[in-house]
C-alpha cells in the first residue's frame, strides 16, 4: 500500500527554508508511493518462476509474452508398468480413473493416473490436461511430467505429492488425516490462490479451472499447495463469445449457483468454489454431509448465519481454537463470505483475494509484534467478535449450492 502522506509531511509554521523542506518531504512521499507501486505486481507472484526440475523454461513476470511449448515426456506402457511395479500401490481414485505410486529410473517418485474403461471422463479430459499443462507452469500448479497413449490406454504422469490433498488432511480417512495448524492452513490457502490467480491472468488467455475443491489442492513434501486436475478446465470467453457453456461442470457443494442456473462461465465461478475451500480450511468440515443435522448439510448455508451474526467461533475447527490471531481469522472469514456471494458481480477477483491472504498471513506470522502495536486498543488474540456488514443482496438472495436452486434474476 502507498505510504500515507502523514508519514512524510509535517505541517506547521516553518521559517526560512520551510518551502524547501516541505518540497523535499513531498518528494520523498511521492518516491515511496512510486516505489511501492512498482513493487506491487511482484507481491502477487502470479507468474512466478518454474520450481520443478523437470521444467524446460521459466515464465517471466512480464505481460503479453508468447510462451513456448513445455516438454512433456512420452512413456511406453512397459515403462509405466515397470515404474509402478505393475500398478502395485493404489494411492487414489477419481473420475478419470485410478492413481498409482511409482518410481522413474532416475529415482523420482511419481503419481500415475490411469484412465478406467468405465470412466465418465474420456479422451476430451485427457487432451484437456495435456493441452493446458503443456502451456502453463507455476510453482502452485501440479506439473505434468509425461503421458502414455498405447494399446488404447490413456495415462498421465505427475510428481508424487507426499502429503496428499488438503481434503485428506482436513477430514479424510483417519490414516491420512492430520490436524493442520492455522499458519499452515493460511499458507496452503495462499499458495492455491496464487495458482488460480496465475490461471486467471495467464498472458495468452485466461484459464478457468472449473473444478476447484480441496481434493484438487495437493500438498508436496514441504506442505506447499499445488492446484491439480485440469480435465474440466476451459479458456475464458473472449469478447464476442456468448460465454454460455452447454455443459456445466463442477462438484456438488462447490458449484457456483449462478453458473449452474445460467450456464454463463466466468473466472468468478472458480472464486465461488475457492470460497467454499476457505470455509473448509476454517471449519475443518466437508462442503456437503447429509449425515449431519439438516441445517448443517451444506457448509455454506450452515456457516453464513454464524458469520453474519459475528459468531465466527461457532464455525472454527476445534483443532485450531485458541491458536490463531483474531484479525487474521476475520480477514479470511470476510474473504470467504465475499467469494460465496450469490451474484458473481459482488465477488472479488483472485488477485484481490491473494492480497487479502498475504495480509492475513503477515499478521498471523507477526502476531506478537502486531499485538504490541495495537495493545492500546484492547485487542484480544482469542476474541473474534466483530461486526460485519453484509450487502443487502447477500441477505435477500441466498442460494443453496447443495440443492442447486437457481438464484433470482440478475439485477440489470
Amino acid at each position: 500500500m502507498p505510504s500515507h502522506p502523514s508519514e512524510g509531511i509535517v505541517i506547521g509554521t516553518i521559517a526560512g527554508g520551510g518551502f524547501i523542506l516541505v518540497s523535499m518531504a513531498v518528494g520523498m512521499c511521492f518516491f515511496c508511493w512510486y516505489r511501492n507501486k512498482k513493487r506491487s505486481p511482484q507481491k502477487l507472484d502470479v507468474q512466478g518462476q518454474v520450481m520443478s526440475k523437470n521444467a524446460v523454461y521459466s515464465i517471466p513476470s512480464t505481460e503479453n509474452i508468447v510462451t513456448k511449448p513445455i516438454s512433456i515426456q512420452s512413456f511406453t506402457l512397459k515403462g509405466i508398468e515397470i515404474a509402478t511395479e505393475n500398478y502395485k500401490t493404489l494411492i487414489g481414485e477419481g473420475g478419470f480413473g485410478s492413481v498409482y505410486r511409482g518410481t522413474l529410473p532416475d529415482g523420482e517418485e511419481v503419481a500415475v493416473k490411469v484412465r478406467s474403461a468405465t470412466s465418465t471422463q474420456g479422451t476430451r479430459e485427457f487432451n484437456n490436461e495435456m493441452n493446458f499443462l503443456s502451456a502453463i507452469r507455476h510453482e502452485n500448479l501440479v506439473p505434468l511430467l509425461g503421458y502414455c497413449c498405447e494399446n488404447d490406454q490413456q495415462i498421465l504422469v505427475y510428481p508424487f505429492m507426499s502429503n496428499g490433498s488438503l481434503q485428506d488432511r482436513l477430514y479424510g480417512v483417519a490414516a491420512k488425516r492430520k490436524t493442520l495448524d492455522w499458519p499452515t492452513r493460511l499458507s496452503i490457502a495462499l499458495g492455491a490462490a496464487r495458482g488460480l490467480t496465475y490461471l486467471h491472468t495467464f498472458s495468452e488467455r485466461s484459464v478457468i479451472h472449473r473444478d476447484v475443491k480441496s481434493s484438487n489442492i495437493l500438498l508436496d513434501h514441504s506442505m506447499s499447495a499445488k492446484v491439480a486436475d485440469f480435465g474440466f478446465s476451459k479458456y475464458a470467453p473472449q469478447e464476442g463469445d456468448s460465454g454460455t457453456s452447454l455443459e456445466v461442470r463442477g462438484t456438488a457443494g462447490y458449484l457456483d449457483p449462478e453458473y449452474y442456473s445460467t450456464q454463463h462461465l466466468s473466472a468468478k465461478s472458480d472464486v465461488f468454489s475457492f470460497g467454499v475451500v476457505l470455509l473448509e480450511i476454517i471449519s475443518g468440515r466437508e462442503p456437503l454431509n447429509i449425515n449431519r443435522p439438516q441445517n448443517e448439510w451444506s457448509l455454506v448455508e450452515w456457516a453464513k448465519p454464524h458469520i453474519k451474526n459475528s459468531r465466527v467461533e461457532e464455525i472454527v475447527d476445534p483443532g485450531i481454537k485458541g491458536s490463531y490471531h483474531a484479525e487474521a481469522m476475520w480477514r479470511i472469514v470476510e474473504v470467504a463470505l465475499a467469494c460465496i456471494e450469490p451474484y458473481s458481480t459482488y465477488r472479488p477477483c483472485m488477485a484481490d483475494i491473494v492480497r487479502e491472504l498475504e495480509d492475513a498471513f503477515i499478521i498471523e506470522n507477526n502476531a506478537s509484534e502486531y499485538m504490541k502495536s495495537i495493545e492500546s486498543w484492547g485487542s484480544n488474540r482469542y476474541s473474534i467478535e466483530r461486526p460485519i456488514v453484509i450487502p443487502s443482496t447477500a441477505i435477500t438472495a441466498e442460494v443453496s449450492p447443495m440443492l442447486m436452486q437457481p438464484p433470482p434474476p440478475q439485477p440489470r
